[in-house]
């Protein structure tokens, strides 16, 4: 809701507060639950949710649906026009119909259940801000601010709701979002003429994002009340877009359905001459048609990709679009960021140096658990340091551990204070901040002024160890103030270049005396005394070094773009495997800014260890475009706000969940909850498993469609009068072996040997020639068995085929040995294909309980279709000797050793043709 919006930008920052019945401090907490109460929750409205039944019904309305439900209406007035009537037509429609409602209800239950799923998933990512409520800074869900809150904002923060500024230190803000226009604005809080608000240049509004500086803001309009909002209620009316792979499936469904359509008039036109009646000609070729038809193809594919969702979610990867799912199995080339993925994103300061003596640090991580050597002796140093930082520990709760609150170099510094035995929150309360200069990309310098118990005031600066040593005068050596002699000076850098050829990450502390507290930014970082440096390090996570090695197997490229030190950069990509070589390429972004697009190519093709330093969001972006001109495959990991424009071009843009900004999280297609590299590699080596199943189910689907056609083929060019198996029975088969067993195969767990393959190419089509052959070589081998099994029996009664009729024994027995001989194949088939290359009997047969449970219950499903006598009456068939059953399963088995004994051979091809024959 809003308050008092377009009158605010015109007021003064001291009558903003006034207007919207606030003060500097922010709102107490009884107040902010009062207006919440009001205002209701700062949240975009929600899109009207259909009913239920609404949803339900849409399942009908699909192509599909349509095709089977007019062909079900066609058979019902076929079977009322029958004379006398056959009550297989009946059973013939009722069949289509109830096909319709088992489709019709597996899409139901699954698209709801993804929409559930896809809710609870996105609420684990949560948006926080942070805000003054009664003078303390806290962090909040961004749901709950209120007009009135008073919010800080900083550079890499998503804006949470409309805000008037009423402090900003060198801000600009990206307002892509809203006008489109992606260069950064520059931000003001002094007031403005009257005039649209979104053209106040003292405002800032959901949905933006800051690019630089350091703000305090006083909200007022939230949710729906926003300027994007308004936006949003425009655009919340737009239809959802299908993903190419589903488009793709759903094209090849319709091609296979004309050709049933094709196949069902090729099977009319052959068998009306040879004197049988039009109707039941008629009936029958639509039956084989109808079940030759992929009905449940697009929902058997929703569920694998809805089960790979779930499964990475589960492993601390959140993927907000299914085509990412998919798309992650041909991932060629990964640019990582260091911090925070392959690193622990919790600074920790290792050594401390002060008057020529290293004071090394133990412990890791935010929690002050250890200490400093010598502690008196960089005392003075820690405590400047400490002073000079607006982060804020935050203790451990029942759900976190220690957590820093703003940037966490700084959290790093007041962890090493707390060690040295310092109180940063008691220092504070003693030394009151009077005024502070923050930090920027030009300076390189941070400085806090501060008042003293003795009426004094102290000026306390931090920064790049080069910038502050330049600005200093003395320096504090061996617990004495000196002059910075040049002997001095050189000593502060050597000790400087030491420490970052460990990888460190060095900042510089110095302070001053000043005669008076409001100094000018130039008097307060002039004349210092040097006090020492801090040494810190990003540990790397212990985890990454096994998923760098993952990658390196799998045939994905490692390159680290970053925008630290190159010595940093190479000390932390050695410590987890990234570089193994003596001599990697290690690229500034200066030299970047001399290549063309050539010798850039030239340099990405190069197949060496590649580390990208000191690089910014414009290198990154060109990088990634180089990359995909090559025809990679390219994931890029990232966690600022700087980062959003290459998170959206990559292939994959992949998000730190918990460190990341609200930006880079709404750019990215993939959100990392536990910021961590290995999460990554455990993506793609589910993505290409999610690939290999819908390749595992299709192969399972139409290789048995081969087996239900064939020998109707057969018969009919064999001049045999009757059908080796009917349309009720073809049904009876894709409602009884077909969906269930295709969705267990889609929960297929990944190979053990996923990730010793390459990277599968992004043009290589789903119909490979090799799932081609597949297809045909198990449907092939199941078409022999059936028909087989079908004029074997035929022939051993010695009736001649023109004296056979429906209601003979030996027909019976015969169609009923051929829908067995399917249903049986099929669960030797599902265990056939649940492997590329590796033996089924490697990964274990039990190891898919599901798909046992799924082909036993289609067995059970067809020994009741042949010995129930009312469901013999519906299928016309016969009970199955014992015998019968030993042979069908030795088809079965047959079929499942040839297919092991194609993968054996497929093992031992030369590496380039087991590419070539891979699925």
């Amino acid at each position: 809701m809003t308050t008092s919006g377009p009158a605010v930008p015109t007021l003064a920052p001291r009558d903003v507060f006034a207007a919207l019945d606030t003060s500097s401090r922010g709102l107490a907490p009884a107040e902010a639950t009062v207006r919440r109460e009001r205002y209701g929750p700062n949240e975009l409205p929600r899109a009207r949710r259909r009913s239920w039944w609404w949803d339900l019904a849409g399942q009908f309305t699909d192509l599909f649906a349509v095709v089977l439900l007019i062909a079900s209406a066609i058979t019902f007035l076929a079977y009322g026009l029958q004379e006398p009537r056959d009550t297989g037509t009946l059973q013939l429609a009722v069949a289509i119909l109830c096909v319709v409602l088992l489709n019709a209800g597996i899409g139901f239950v699954q698209e709801y259940s993804a929409e559930r799923t896809a809710e609870s998933l996105q609420a684990m990512v949560p948006h926080t801000c942070r805000v003054l409520r009664g003078g303390e800074r806290q962090e909040l869900p961004a749901r709950d601010l209120v007009p009135g809150d008073v919010v800080v904002l900083e550079a890499g923060d998503a804006v949470s709701a409309d805000c008037r500024l009423v402090e900003a230190h060198e801000v600009s803000v990206n307002n892509a979002a809203l006008t489109g226009e992606s260069d950064a604005v520059g931000r003001t809080r002094q007031p403005v003429a009257a005039g649209p608000v979104l053209e106040a240049r003292n405002c800032v509004f959901m949905g933006t994002d800051v690019v630089a500086g350091t703000a305090k803001a006083v909200v007022f309009a939230t949710g729906a009340a926003t300027e994007f909002g308004r936006i949003f209620r425009l655009a919340s009316a737009a239809p959802r877009q299908k993903t190419p792979l589903q488009r793709q499936v759903a094209s090849m469904a319709r091609r296979v359905a004309g050709a049933a359509l094709a196949i069902g008039a090729l099977l009319f036109a052959v068998r009306l001459p040879a004197g049988e009646p039009l109707v039941e000609t008629f009936v029958f070729a639509l039956g084989v048609m109808v079940a030759l038809v992929p009905e449940g193809l697009p929902a058997t594919l929703s569920v694998s990709l809805a089960i790979g969702v779930r499964r990475m979610a589960r492993r601390h990867a959140l993927v907000k679009k299914l085509l990412a799912v998919e798309a992650l199995g041909s991932t060629t080339v990964v640019c990582t960021d260091k911090t925070g993925t392959l690193t622990q994103a919790e600074m920790t300061v290792v050594q401390v140096w002060a008057g020529g003596v290293r004071h090394p640090v133990s412990g890791v991580g935010y929690a002050p658990v250890g200490a400093v050597t010598d502690p008196e002796a960089v005392r003075e140093l820690l405590r400047t340091a400490a002073l000079c930082c607006d982060a804020r520990m935050v203790p451990p709760s029942d759900h976190d551990g220690w957590r820093v609150l703003g940037d966490t170099t700084e959290g790093a510094i007041l962890v090493a204070a707390a060690k040295a035995g310092l109180d940063p929150a008691a220092e504070e309360a003693s030394t009151p901040r009077v005024t502070e200069f923050p930090f920027d990309s030009t300076r390189k310098l941070m400085s806090t002024v501060h008042g003293d118990p003795h009426g004094g005031h102290q000026a306390y600066v931090k920064g790049a160890p080069q910038e502050l040593l330049a600005r200093c005068t003395a320096v504090v050596w061996k617990g004495e103030r000196q002059p910075l002699t040049e002997e001095l000076r050189a000593a502060v850098i050597g000790a400087n270049d030491e420490l970052a050829a460990q990888g460190l990450r060095v900042l510089a502390a110095a302070s001053r005396t000043l005669l008076d507290g409001r100094p000018t930014q130039d008097e307060a970082e002039s004349d210092l005394t040097l006090l020492g440096l801090v040494g810190m390090l990003d540990p790397p996570r212990p985890e990454v070094s096994d998923a760098v090695d993952a990658c390196r197997h799998a045939g994905i490229r490692i390159v680290m773009v970053t925008g630290d030190h190159p010595l940093t950069a190479e000390a932390v990509a050695r410590r987890v495997g990234i570089v193994r070589q003596p001599d990697p390429t290690v690229v500034t972004g200066t030299r970047l800014d001399t290549l063309d697009d050539d010798a850039l190519d030239t340099l990405l093709a190069a197949s060496g260890e590649l580390l990208l330093c000191r690089v910014s969001p414009e290198h990154k972006m060109r990088v990634v475009t180089a990359l995909q001109r090559r025809g990679e495959v390219v994931a890029v990991t990232g966690d600022g706000a700087n980062d959003a424009p290459a998170l959206k071009h990559a292939d994959i843009g992949v998000a730190m969940g918990a460190s990341g900004t609200d930006v880079a999280r709404e750019a990215a297609v993939m959100v990392l909850l536990d910021d961590s590299f290995a999460s990554i590699t455990t993506a793609v080596r589910l993505g290409r498993s999610v690939y290999q199943n819908i390749r595992k189910f299709l192969i399972y689907l139409f290789s048995h469609n081969i087996a239900e056609l064939m020998p109707i083929l057969a018969a009919t060019f064999a001049g045999f009068p009757l059908v080796p198996i009917t349309a009720v029975q073809i049904l009876a088969i894709d409602l009884g072996s077909d969906v269930l067993p295709a969705l267990a195969l889609g929960a297929e767990p990944p190979e053990p040997d996923v990730m010793d393959r390459p990277p599968r190419s992004k043009r290589e089509r789903l119909f490979s020639t090799a799932v081609m052959g597949r297809i045909l070589f198990l449907g092939g081998i199941q078409s022999l068995g059936v028909c087989a099994v079908f004029f074997w029996h035929i022939h051993a009664s010695g009736i001649p085929y023109a004296d056979f009729t429906k209601d003979d024994t030996v027909y019976r027995e015969a169609i009923t040995m051929v829908q067995a001989g399917i249903v049986v194949s099929q669960f030797f088939n599902a265990l056939a294909v649940r492997t590329d290359r590796q033996s089924v009997f490697r990964i274990g047969l039990l190891s898919n309980p599901w798909l046992l449970a799924a082909g036993c219950f289609g067995i059970a499903m067809m020994a009741a279709i042949s010995y129930a006598p009312p469901l013999q009456a519906v299928f016309n068939t016969a009970p199955l000797a014992a015998a019968d059953w030993a042979v069908l399963a030795g088809f079965g088995a047959l079929l499942l050793a040839a297919e092991e004994t194609r993968k054996w051979w497929l093992r031992h091809q030369r590496p380039a043709d087991r590419r070539e024959g891979a699925q």
